[in-house]
């Protein structure tokens, strides 16, 4: 972890939340609307293909990053560093808070000069905002479905991600937080 450039003011500050979640075939089962009397028939698979979707969201600014990968490791953890430094604004330094996953605190993390890691302090899930949108993108979009490859997985991620940054004020309400503003 790096610790804050010196001559970096808070006003050129930007606090990017980040997280990944797991997304495949095993996937989550969500309520349906079904007539009275009527028994709704929800699909479930049983095979255990999967792929990653990591996530990161500025609430301040309504923006979002965000990469599928088949894997979770350090290689995909730098992909979406890059993702994230691309978003941020220029002449801005992103502090990046995450939690301890063995990806974001790896010694060939390559963390990119207009970005700052934070960790969050160990097991605090709750204190990530980032965790509220991938209940959101399951239950709106990829709940009740199947898939048939790791590439139809991820085309599904991208497509619910690319959903929920199109909607500004989803992640200004899912992810803002008055204790994490400057």
């Amino acid at each position: 972890m790096n610790i804050l450039p010196s001559g970096i003011l808070l006003k050129n500050v930007e606090i990017w939340w980040q997280d990944e979640t797991r997304i495949g075939q095993q996937g989550s089962l969500t309520r349906l609307w079904a007539i009275k009397g009527t028994r709704p028939r929800a699909v479930r698979q049983q095979q255990f293909l999967n792929a990653y979707l990591f996530g990161a969201v500025c609430p301040a600014h309504n923006k979002g990053a965000a990469i599928a990968s088949p894997y979770a490791n350090t290689a995909a953890m730098n992909e979406h560093l890059l993702e994230i430094s691309s978003q941020v604004a220029t002449g801005k330094h992103a502090v990046v808070i995450m939690d301890r996953a063995g990806w974001h605190t790896a010694k060939k993390l390559l963390v990119p000069k207009n970005i700052t890691l934070m960790p969050l302090p160990p097991y605090s899930p709750e204190l990530n905002p980032e965790e509220k949108p991938w209940y959101w993108l399951k239950q709106h979009h990829l709940a009740n479905r199947t898939f048939k490859s790791v590439e139809e997985i991820i085309n599904a991620a991208c497509d619910a991600w690319n959903d929920f940054v199109n909607q500004p004020e989803l992640i200004k309400s899912m992810c803002n937080v008055e204790w994490a503003k400057i």
